[in-house]
């Protein structure tokens, strides 16, 4: 009733004025209605907010007569006055999310009395609120008798509430936390209060937890081409695995299991949290990751002696969890499985870099980051004939497969006619005419140029070239850099009448560069800012060989790439005798590949011409340092990766770039584990380490000159 209602009752009728007047003494009246309170039957609490938590401050002679606590009692209990018998943390929590509401509510709670015996205390508590809206103090005032307690308090209705917040909760995290971490931070949502420890499982061999959502799991699904054995068929985590059905199996934490069993290992796994955990209870409950067609991992979760039961609520949280959880990791993989399947289409379109006698060559391409790992950017170097070299550079429009794909049929088309064709116009006048009938998708721009031998005494070459709607090529000679900007025309498809063709001379020392605008583009820097810092790095590059200059460029304008980049560099060496063919170039390759176990040969290959090149006796022991952190990029890599050799004067230096943040472990021996024993051979052979790189990290080798030890470093 309000304040106005109670002032018009109390003031009518016969007498009003005598009754009105025996009302103005209020502030008494409110003294006597509180002495009454607090003397009479019903215990009530104060407790204050203070900054390093809550005291009770004030109990009335009824909170000691039923609970059996004097004050300084009931401060040195503390949140222990709260039943755990009852689902105490359950209760506390209630408690703490509708405090913090500020409005008063009603509840029952667990007390502990002093005899040990447990009572239900029905109460109102109302939160007082500073002015600026933090918590002051709590009263609590019980409403009526208390009983001994026989069920929990936790009401079903709140408990509904509060797993159907936390799976809520958990479809949020795997929206809106990084793949890197998302599965340590759904761990920590269900250990604050309903577990004692949650972790998420992959088969790498053997079980192993993890915490990133691209975890690459071998798939169990059909262990019948491993063999499946007796126990396989009996162990209920196996037949969890291959059943692809959501149900629990509990496991005893103190029982025997079968060495090697995949119960077994979820055990050794979960077993250490007992010791960080005194309260949970020996018994781990696992449950199925399922992806759409197969199980891709485990979920498994530690019970205190306060998870709640009632109406099976943790269980099904689990189930939920475990559900979405799955249904992220598996998008997670068809997500790479794209990348992977759109970089190797685009990989398997660019050449295998030949060996030109005469010129020095070096190529590069690596696909834009932001975006699908792969583009319409393409280079081309080949021979024509003994003294002909064609050297093509292009970029078609866009960021997906169909320009992959458009870029694989115009580089097809390119190449057919520079094969009967040596002049650069006639050459991209017919890939004009023919590229109108085949009605590409994508408009597409390119350079098509050729070399031709001269014959006399200085090694001299004869450069002549097409441009259809590209940047110019860029001639550096002896610090000085011309655009090749003549026989300009439009875009592939467009030109509409025959094209030029412009030429150059290129002597001994010179050095070419083609390249895409994906080298000299950003968002905050126009082509044009970007052309003229090339030039500027191009006029002052001092390497003495194309893989030089090409490092030098990567490392000035290619640290934050966002497009497609493709570099053509082509030096023409000095003759043997002179001056400055005997100068040595920086001994440093590198090798953008994808994940693809055709990789591991590729970049092994690649490491024994390079040792072959620099005279590195230790060929061998290189190589299979090179194929195993390759292998171990493809199997648990992201987006591409990027191979480097390095010899730094006192021995070679290997890296391995990928996109995937987790670093390399040595895995121990495990009677299931086949294979998986990568970094102990590397770490027999060479000192190694680790370090983050961007989205991703590096994992570096340097193999050892002797037999001497070695550990391993992270910088």
């Amino acid at each position: 009733m309000e304040v106005g209602g109670t002032d018009h009752f109390l003031a009518s009728g016969p007498g009003a004025p005598a009754a009105l007047a025996a009302t103005d003494d209020s502030g008494g009246a409110r003294a006597d209605a509180a002495e009454a309170l607090l003397a009479g039957e019903l215990a009530v609490v104060v407790v204050d907010a203070l900054r390093g938590g809550l005291l009770i401050s004030w109990v009335n002679p009824a909170f000691a007569r039923i609970t059996g606590y004097t004050l300084t009692a009931a401060r040195r209990r503390g949140k222990r006055l709260i039943s755990p018998e009852y689902a105490g943390g359950e209760v506390l929590g209630q408690l703490s999310d509708r405090v913090r509401v500020g409005a008063p509510f009603s509840m029952t709670l667990p007390i502990v009395r002093a005899d040990g015996h447990d009572i239900a205390v029905p109460v109102t508590i109302t939160p007082m609120l500073d002015p600026d809206g933090s918590l002051r103090r709590v009263v609590v005032v019980q409403r009526e008798g208390v009983e001994p307690f026989a069920v929990p308090p936790v009401d079903l209705e709140y408990h509904s509430r509060h797993a159907l917040e936390i799976v809520a909760r958990v479809s949020d995290l795997i929206a809106e936390v990084e793949d890197s971490e998302v599965l340590e931070a759904i761990a920590k949502l269900l250990t604050r209060r309903l577990f004692a420890w949650c972790g998420f499982m992959v088969d790498h061999g053997v079980l192993s937890l993890i915490e990133s959502i691209n975890s690459h799991p071998t798939d169990r699904t059909h262990r019948a081409s491993r063999g499946r054995t007796t126990s396989d068929e009996e162990d209920p985590v196996s037949l969890l695995i291959t059943g692809h059905v959501m149900r629990r199996v509990r496991l005893d934490l103190g029982a025997a299991h079968v060495p090697g069993s995949l119960s077994a290992q979820v055990v050794d796994l979960v077993r250490p949290q007992l010791a960080l955990h005194p309260r949970a209870l020996q018994e781990v409950i696992v449950l199925p990751l399922l992806g759409r067609n197969r199980t891709l991992g485990l979920m498994a979760a530690l019970p205190h002696d306060q998870t709640m039961e009632a109406g099976g609520e943790p269980g099904t949280v689990l189930e939920l969890v475990a559900r979405r959880v799955g249904l992220a990791l598996d998008n997670a993989q068809l997500y790479r499985s794209e990348h992977v399947m759109a970089e190797t289409l685009q990989r398997a379109m660019l050449p295998e870099q030949d060996q030109i006698d005469g010129l020095d060559v070096w190529t590069y391409y690596a696909p834009s980051s932001e975006h699908a790992q792969v583009g319409g950017d393409w280079y081309d170097v080949v021979h024509l004939n003994k003294d002909v070299v064609a050297t093509v550079i292009g970029d078609v429009v866009g960021h997906d497969v169909e320009a992959a794909a458009t870029m694989g049929q115009l580089r097809s088309v390119v190449r057919a006619f520079a094969a009967e064709l040596v002049d650069p116009g006639t050459v991209l006048s017919r890939v004009d005419r023919i590229t109108a009938g085949m009605r590409f998708p994508r408009p597409a721009s390119l350079v098509y140029a050729t070399l031709t031998r001269v014959v006399d005494p200085k090694g001299s070459w004869t450069l002549r070239y097409s441009r259809a709607g590209h940047l110019p090529a860029l001639l550096v000679r002896a610090g000085e850099v011309t655009d090749l900007d003549g026989a300009g025309g439009r875009l592939i498809g467009f030109g509409g009448q025959e094209r030029e063709t412009a030429s150059a001379d290129v002597c001994p020392g010179d050095v070419l560069v083609f390249y895409t605008d994906g080298l000299v583009e950003r968002r905050d820097r126009p082509v044009q800012d970007g052309v003229a810092a090339l030039r500027k790095i191009c006029a002052a590059a001092s390497a003495p060989d194309a893989a030089g200059i090409g490092e030098e460029l990567l490392m000035r304008l290619a640290d934050a790439p966002e497009d497609d980049i493709a570099i053509v560099v082509i030096r023409v060496p000095f003759p043997k005798g002179h001056p400055a063919a005997n100068v040595a170039g920086p001994r440093r390759r590198r090798w953008r590949l994808s994940l693809d176990t055709a990789s591991i040969g590729t970049a092994r290959r690649a490491a024994a011409r390079a040792c072959e090149a620099w005279g590195y006796p230790r060929t061998s022991e290189t190589e299979l340092v090179v194929s195993e952190l390759v292998a171990n990029a493809v199997m648990h890599g992201r987006g591409s990766i990027l191979l480097t050799l390095m010899d730094t004067g006192d021995g070679l230096r290997i890296e391995v770039e990928d996109g995937n943040p987790v670093p390399p472990t040595p895995l121990e021996v495990h009677p299931a584990r086949v294979g998986g024993y990568g970094m102990q051979i590397v770490a027999r052979l060479a000192d190694w380490g680790w370090r983050p790189s961007g989205a991703g990290k590096v994992v570096w080798a340097r193999p050892r000159t002797g037999r001497e030890g070695g550990g391993n470093e992270t910088r």
